[in-house]
Parts: C-alpha cells; structure tokens; sequence
C-alpha cells in the first residue's frame, strides 16, 4: 500500500510531499487513518536531527489521532472503526520486566514511531495494538493529539510519584507542556504556583489553573519561595537557577525533570542530604497510565489549548513553532483527499 505524507528529506530541511510502501501490516499491529495529528516541539528537533537520530526522509508527527482501519491477526482490545491515540512510542518488545510490570514506557527495546517508522503527517500510520490507545467519550479528538506526548510527559510523573492533593507544588515553564501541567494538577487538588519569565503569562497562567505566578527571572522573588514545595515539575528545556529550585523544595521535595535541559544540571549532595530531597526524570507514561490520564481529562473537562492548521500548510505550521508564538500547541489536520 502507498501511503501519502510529508516528510523531511535532510536535516533542517522543509517538508515534501512523500509516498511510502508500507508493507504488510505485522500481525499484533494496528494501521489508523489519521484525522488529526499534533505538533510538538520534538518533531522538530527530530527534523533537525538535534538529538542524531534522526533518518531521512523523515516522516515527523507522533500525536496521532484516527479511526483504526485495519488490525493485524494477534492485535487485540481494539477493532477496526476505533477512534485511538498514538504517541512516541510505536511499540515495546513486551518481554522483559518492564513491560511485563507495566512499565513499556521504559523498555530498553521500545521504538519510538518516528525514530523507527513513519509518523502521524501521512494519511495513516502503525503502531503495536498496545500503544494504540482508545480516545473515550467526553475528550474532544479534534484538540486531543498533544496529550499523547505533553499530556502523558506530565501527567505521568503525577501519577507515578503519587503526587497528593495537599501537596504544594510548582510548575516551572508555561508552554506546550506546563499549560497542561496546570490543569492537572489544579484538578488534582493541589496548590499550584507557576514559574514563568514571561509576565504576560502571569494572568493566563492563573486562567489554566496556578493559584499564583512567581518571575522566575527574580532572583529575590525564588529566594522568597525556599522550602515550601512538596514537588516541582520542570518543562523548561534551558538553563535555569537550579540552586534556587532545590532551595524551594521542602523537606522530602522532588525536582522532577520533564523538560530535555542539554545542559547538565549541577546538584550539590548537600543540597539533597539535608532535606532528603530528590531529583529525576521521566520520559513519556505507559499505556495504563496515558488511559488513566485520558480519562482523568474527560472527567476534569482537561484539553490542549490548540492552533490548527490543515496538513497541507504543514511548513507554515512548523513556522509558527519555530517562532515560539503558538498557545500553547499545533494540531494539523488531515486534508490528503
């Protein structure tokens, strides 16, 4: 079968029209004709190849939202004429402790969709059934692409650490994915704080759900928050005070890291003995934890605030983010016919 789509042909390259062979389809895989598929500030570090590994031609987009159309003989839980969500990850070996705990998120052998495949700007795209991911009634597919990478990158964390709802915490960046953060953790239950260098986000800052804003360009206005988080999720991805943020952890404090910092992060052991806190990070969830964020969002009235643009104005799209200008995140729309 040829399918259409758009890819990149070189590094840093625009995005051509494309056609591909995608063979036969394997048996526990599942093919979805794509209807709506975000896009994320790592489709273009992928065109860019900033991380090296990328492949050309490469066909970005890895929040994938479609009706499955066709299911291979050992596919399970979902059937053709599903709605589902495919994000990062195309698949997981499904073997080892990770994915028999369920943690397929962390497998060492899991392939990312378009690292090792074609991604969601075509007209259909592949994944293993398991990370094809039902879409239920009350989230709106249209705007739902962007939860299956910066939805689950910072719901996961939440989920996973058992973030309570009398904790404090902070969120630190206010973009594609600390918007998002917001909401969650607001609905959550906790008290929130935004981190923000933009004083023009203070406001909508509050609107997603902060119940205050703090300049994280003061340095005066971070000393002033010193040991009064339980938790502080990072979605920047620059250099930041990091000293500061470890001082506004409170005993038994968590600096987790969603954001991809290229710079190492200085953490002084003291800086943690003393107060028993910790640092980490996460990549993207695991599918029970991307249904459970799904399904949190429907019951919480939880969406991306997103920009459209049909697929075929895909290069203005890319445009767009590269400015820096989209609120908060881009879906492109399927218009191949």
């Amino acid at each position: 079968m040829s399918i259409r789509a758009y890819a990149a042909t070189a590094s840093k390259g625009r995005l051509e029209s494309f056609e591909y062979d995608a063979g036969p389809l394997p048996p526990e895989f599942v093919e979805v004709q794509v209807e709506h598929c975000g896009l994320c500030h790592s489709d273009l570090s992928m065109v860019n190849n900033d991380w090296g590994n990328a492949r050309y031609p490469l066909v970005p987009g890895h929040e994938a939202i479609g009706r499955v159309v066709a299911v291979g003989p050992e596919a399970k839980r979902v059937k053709v004429g599903d709605r589902v969500g495919i994000g990062w990850y195309q698949s997981s070996c499904m073997a080892c402790a990770e994915c028999l705990s369920g943690n397929h998120n962390v497998c060492g052998k899991s392939s990312g969709l378009i690292v090792s495949g074609y991604g969601g700007f075509g007209e259909r795209v592949r994944a293993h059934w398991v990370w094809a991911t039902p879409i239920p009634d009350g989230v709106d597919t249209a705007s739902a692409g962007p939860l299956l990478c910066g939805g689950i990158t910072v719901f996961g964390p939440i989920a996973h650490f058992g973030i309570k709802p009398t904790d404090r915490v902070g969120v630190v960046g206010i973009g594609g994915l600390g918007h998002l953060a917001l909401q969650f953790l607001n609905a959550w239950g906790c008290e929130v704080t935004a981190f923000t260098s933009s004083e023009s986000k203070h406001e909508e800052a509050i609107r997603l759900g902060a119940h205050r804003a703090v300049v994280s360009t003061d340095a005066k206005a971070l000393a002033k928050e010193a040991g009064k988080f339980d938790f502080i999720l990072v979605t920047a991805n620059v250099t930041l005070p990091w000293g500061a943020y470890l001082g506004a952890l409170a005993p038994n404090g968590r600096l987790h890291f969603v954001g991809a910092v290229l710079e190492p992060v200085p953490v002084p052991a003291f800086a943690l003995i003393g107060g028993q806190k910790s640092v980490s990070g996460s990549p993207l969830g695991s599918p029970a934890t991307t249904s459970q964020m799904l399904e949190f969002c429907a019951r919480h009235e939880i969406a991306p605030q997103v920009e459209r643009f049909p697929m075929s104005k895909i290069n203005d799209a890319f445009e767009r983010l590269h400015s820096g200008k989209a609120r908060y995140r881009i879906v492109l729309d399927a218009d191949f016919d």
